[in-house]
């Protein structure tokens, strides 16, 4: 097996009764390109051709291009067998550690994923991009119900170029970590430097959870709970948002990498408004929307949610067992004995 790398340098020299074996590398240029193959003029040594396993993932090679190459299979006939991908990981680790020391943001592109994150190739080295180490942007944020949305969303990363930065290597254990958020860091510290709470801010809905909204605001993730989502009662987030939406919000908190947001706080409560028309010893119809062991919520308008507390239920046993007496959905009268507009609280007695 040859040792030194077979040049073009050597074959015009004299070299032309060299013994062309199996895993030298040697240069060559490219006289085709097709999709699941390329063939390389190798001089004296006539015509190789390199499979589509051994092309490499993410990058485009050029008719006429001049290339380094490792021979896989030297004594199949007429056909040489060839690796781009192995002769670029033989000099790739040495690249890949001075992209490292030099902390450079690179681009890469990855060519399969799995629920754990991204399989990338750079230099001829294959390395790994774990979902933590993905933008906000990219990041798959999914409800616990849909497992599988994970991989879906990973595979619409396969293909496209992200900027990228090395995070850990280790040649002997055939280790690459790359990371996006790294290569982002100091683009989103300039970000979160230009923004303070209560600002207006657009972004776009990157996952729909049971608790709330995930938002990409300009590359920094933010959050809008199921509280601030609506001055309304909201059982479920995906009822009103989806991924994809656009959406305004303000700024409520800033908690290290991660913005606070509310929909609702852009919009007048109607609440403060509703609650007017409501006076002590009113006489209500409302419809009953959640039942507890301490009592009952009841909508009496549609931004005016009020409370009939068991104590105001008299008898004993079933009789004042709020989830014997109401019924979700079903309407009741009810008397108002209490208004707090500040506490945003109604307290409700059940009319006879």
């Amino acid at each position: 097996m040859a040792t030194k790398a077979i040049t073009m340098d050597d074959l015009l020299n004299g070299a032309s009764d060299a013994v062309l074996e199996t895993g030298a590398t040697l240069e060559g240029t490219i006289l085709n390109v097709k999709k699941n193959e390329i063939t390389v003029d190798l001089g004296v040594f006539g015509v190789g051709v390199v499979p589509k396993r051994e092309i490499g993932f993410g990058k485009k090679y050029e008719i006429g291009e001049e290339v380094t190459i490792t021979v896989i299979e030297a004594d199949l006939g007429d056909e040489i067998i060839l690796s781009l991908r192995k002769a670029a990981k033989d000099k790739g680790w040495d690249e890949i550690q001075v992209v490292l020391e030099k902390g450079e943001t690179i681009e890469v592109v990855p060519y399969d994923a799995n629920r754990g994150g991204l399989m990338i190739e750079y230099e001829g080295v294959r390395g790994f991009m774990p979902v933590s180490q993905l933008s906000a942007e990219h990041y798959p944020r999914v409800g616990s119900e849909s497992k599988d949305e994970i991989l879906n969303r990973l595979n619409q990363l396969v293909g496209k170029p992200l900027h990228a930065q090395i995070l850990d290597v280790d040649k002997k254990q055939n280790k690459l970590i790359f990371s996006e958020k790294e290569a982002i860091k100091d683009g989103i510290e300039k970000k979160f430097a230009s923004i303070k709470v209560d600002d207006t801010v657009k972004g776009k809905i990157t996952g729909v959870v049971d608790f709330g909204v995930f938002v990409n605001v300009d590359g920094i993730e933010g959050m809008v709970h199921i509280s601030e989502i609506s001055w309304e009662r909201v059982t479920s987030p995906g009822d009103l948002l989806k991924v994809g939406d656009e959406i305004e919000a303000k700024i409520i908190a800033i908690d290290k990498d991660r913005l606070s947001l509310s929909i609702k706080q852009l919009k007048e409560d109607p609440y403060l408004k509703e609650v007017q028309k409501f006076k002590v010893g009113d006489v209500v119809e409302g419809t009953i929307t959640r039942i507890t062991p301490f009592g009952a919520f009841v909508q009496i308008s549609p931004a005016v949610e009020a409370l009939v507390h068991v104590s105001e239920l008299s008898g004993d046993g079933d009789k004042t067992n709020p989830e014997k007496i109401f019924k979700l959905n079903e309407k009741k009268e009810f008397r108002i004995i209490e208004i707090n507009p500040e506490a945003r609280k109604i307290s409700l007695g059940l009319v006879k």
